[in-house]
């Protein structure tokens, strides 16, 4: 069996301490084998920088995905390339930095991770459906176990994605939206699945960032500049157990620690 740790959407300094703290609590409740991230906001809530990715690693986290800020700190382009743990959505134009997927041999076991980015209101890239059908074709050749996050603003666009990859993939995880979901499950083919992850940083924000400025920019329209809100924080994750032999979800575990 294999135990798999994904943590949601790591926001700035206060997500990058509440990894780490939410790590250490998990491993006493849990087994865990894998930690993957999605750290695209994780450098001051815009984007990845070599400081917090070396963060992220500290803290014991395995594999990193990207996502819509991918981008947003220009360092990634030093070291993106030759990071092998970075995952990029896989639906970038081709000759893009980075690459869509990441193995990781556990416990005698290549695992794979695999990221797509959603069409609707993202409108970034190629269509995601294309995109993990191109990199399930290449993993699936190497291993059963794969997981697909799918960094997307519409539920639709994860619920498809779920049932479309549902006993050909391990798990479907959405992000993106720092609002964890209520509907972790194993599909009716095997896969496991949540809408959205959720959310690892400030508790008392708007989806991360000062309620203050998120409020100025949505009542005034104005052109606000976000900064990442301080104080509390939430720790948002799920919990796999895996078949090594099937590659099939057995358990998923929705964690929220606050």
């Amino acid at each position: 069996m294999l135990h798999v740790l994904f943590i949601g959407d790591v926001i700035g300094h206060p997500g990058l301490e509440a990894v780490a703290m939410g790590i250490a609590r998990v491993k006493k409740e849990h087994p865990v084998d894998l930690v993957i991230a999605n750290g695209e906001n994780s450098d001051n809530g815009f984007g990845l920088s070599e400081k917090s990715y070396n963060a992220l690693k500290a803290s014991g986290v395995d594999i990193i995905t990207l996502g819509n800020h991918a981008w947003d700190k220009k360092e990634i382009f030093r070291f993106i390339d030759t990071a092998e743990d970075i995952v990029r959505p896989a639906n970038y134009p081709p000759g893009t930095p980075g690459r869509g997927w990441a193995a990781k041999q556990v416990n005698g076991h290549e695992v794979a991770i695999m990221q797509v980015l959603g069409r609707t209101f993202l409108n970034i890239g190629d269509c995601p459906f294309q995109a993990a059908e191109r990199e399930l074709k290449a993993l699936s050749r190497r291993t059963r176990l794969i997981l697909v996050d799918v960094h997307a603003e519409a539920t639709a666009d994860k619920q498809a994605l779920g049932v479309y990859l549902d006993g050909r993939v391990s798990a479907v995880l959405g992000t993106h939206t720092h609002v964890q979901t209520a509907d972790e499950q194993i599909l009716s083919s095997g896969t496991g699945y949540i809408s959205d992850v959720g959310m690892t940083g400030p508790s008392r924000s708007v989806l991360g960032m000062r309620p203050e400025l998120s409020l100025k920019r949505i009542r005034e329209q104005l052109p606000v500049r976000f900064e990442v809100a301080e104080g509390p924080t939430v720790f948002c994750a799920a919990w796999l157990a895996i078949d090594t032999e099937t590659g099939l979800t057995q358990q998923i575990e929705r964690i929220q620690h606050r």
